[in-house]
């Protein structure tokens, strides 16, 4: 079965996303025809750190997990603002136990850890976030592209098109 008809929603941050973290890995799920859906906490445009400027779709308030095959939570320096976001947090948490995959990128698996997602799990970070997902009981990995079940993980922009591709081959 391919991935045509699935649906993916991509988290990004309003300011300070990382572009090619969004556009490497929404390239490789769209063109397989996946259907992605943008979701931020504005609906006014978002603007990524070298100055992609992308119109989110809904509001990360407005996500129903149930409405998709897939979370994924984009990087950059901006996606701190749902590290400790209780909505944020939510989302990821409806997903796992309804066998949804879950993916975070650069920065962004800070998020999975402090919403009780990656213990005991193989997970990969932005070496920044090292101790966080330790510190969570992940088993840190430093892998740039780390697949445990139904969560995915990467290390940052260098590996945003592989991210993309382990996102897909999971969708399929």
């Amino acid at each position: 079965m391919g991935a045509s008809g699935k649906k993916v929603v991509l988290v990004i941050a309003h300011e300070n996303f990382r572009d090619e973290e969004l556009a490497e890995p929404m390239e490789v799920l769209e063109s397989a025809g996946v259907e992605v859906t943008i979701a931020s906490s504005s609906l006014e445009p978002a603007k990524g750190k070298l100055g992609a400027v992308v119109l989110p779709d809904i509001l990360i308030d407005d996500i129903r997990v149930g409405d998709f095959d897939a979370i994924v939570f984009i990087g950059g320096g901006g996606s701190s603002e749902y590290f400790e976001s209780p909505v944020a947090h939510n989302i990821a948490r409806d997903a796992a136990p309804s066998g949804k995959l879950i993916g975070a990128i650069c920065v962004a698996p800070s998020i999975l850890a402090n919403a009780g997602l990656l213990e005991g799990k193989k997970a990969t970070s932005y070496p920044s976030e090292e101790q966080n997902l330790k510190s969570k009981g992940a088993s840190f990995t430093g892998a740039g592209v780390e697949v445990d079940g139904r969560i995915i993980t990467a290390d940052g922009p260098k590996s945003a098109r592989e991210f993309g591709r382990a996102l897909l081959d999971a969708l399929k």
